[in-house]
């Protein structure tokens, strides 16, 4: 059976501003297994990065403040480590690819200081060591001519490559966990794919675990095996990726899937969008958070938001409605 290797439970994190306390991230509970792809969906500012980022305690503290919760990684809980305990946890254990690899990469540091600075913290490498494993380590994702790249800057690589030094990076350690943050957000199309061939290829060979956070649930179709739908700060849906595709348990998921481009769509039919905008976090929702945009909509989901619940085998979802027939659960 294979072995649970991250528990999240219950995490709510809170930002501080002069406008007020946005609730970003409300009660969120999910698990990861060992060798297990994960991907977290959802429109943009829905709480995926933020969820991701205070599991791993670098939400900047003030304005954030991570509110409740328990992340327990291997049974130990990150949310109770030091910042020197987090410091061994980040990068050896745990890597993260971020966003935008242009802000993430030091502009006045050489690819080759960037990549040995982890092995030589976390691993004890000697400089001549650290030297080798970087030039390896941008040969396994890809990059040509590495061991002249690797002296090179980060503006000295387009887009797609820049990406490719920062997974070499976030792999330097070979980490247990990798959390992928959009990481094909900035890129076009055939690159995106090359991306994402890289990281599962990579997944496969170094037996490692993923969190995939997107808000394209076309990209995830073939490389996760379970999928996390986030709304307004709240899980709403929770299923492998076949479920979910087959059978879609919660409005927003169901909007999602509809607003994908598929080939099979006559060109006279328009692609579906979801009306109105995502709810004000400042204020914390009373009942549903997606009522306001629901074609489902009752009155209870006005007034109370449901919680997460098993609707099937290892398939949970947050409505008061059973999509399929429109009827109360």
């Amino acid at each position: 059976m294979t072995k649970t290797l991250l528990k999240v439970s219950d995490l709510k994190t809170r930002f501080h501003t002069p406008e007020g306390v946005i609730h970003a991230v409300n009660g969120v509970s999910f698990e990861v297994k060992e060798g297990e792809t994960v991907a977290v969906v959802g429109e943009s500012g829905c709480g995926k990065s933020v969820s991701m980022m205070s599991m791993l305690k670098l939400i900047p503290t003030p304005p954030g403040d991570i509110y409740s919760g328990e992340v327990l990684y291997r049974g130990n809980d990150l949310l109770k480590k030091s910042e020197q305990e987090m410091e061994d946890v980040r990068g050896k254990e745990i890597a993260m690819i971020f966003q935008d690899p242009m802000t993430s990469l030091n502009p006045v540091l050489t690819v080759r200081r960037q990549l040995t600075e982890s092995l030589r913290e976390h691993l004890n490498f000697t400089a001549e060591q650290a030297e080798k494993r970087a030039v390896e380590l941008l040969e396994q994702v890809g990059i040509p001519d590495a061991a002249r790249r690797v002296q090179d800057y980060p503006h000295q690589f387009s887009g797609g490559m820049r990406q490719r030094v920062m997974i070499a990076m976030a792999l330097s350690c070979a980490p247990s966990l990798l959390i992928a943050d959009e990481p094909t957000t900035a890129l076009d199309v055939t690159i995106q794919a090359q991306i994402v061939e890289l990281v599962t290829r990579l997944r496969e060979s170094l037996r490692m675990a993923v969190i995939w956070i997107t808000h394209d649930l076309g990209v995830v179709a073939g490389m996760a095996d379970r999928v996390i739908v986030m709304y307004a700060g709240f899980i709403v849906e929770q299923a492998s990726v076949e479920d979910l595709y087959d059978s879609p348990s919660h409005p927003y998921t169901l909007s999602l899937i509809a607003a994908l481009p598929r080939v099979d769509r006559r060109r006279d039919q328009r692609l579906k969008s979801i009306p109105g905008s995502p709810p004000n976090l400042l204020v914390e929702p009373k009942g549903c958070p997606f009522a306001p945009r629901c074609e489902f909509v009752m009155e209870k989901c006005r007034q109370e938001n449901p919680m997460l619940a098993e609707i099937g085998s290892d398939h949970f979802a947050a409505c008061w409605v059973d999509v399929k027939t429109g009827a109360p659960r």
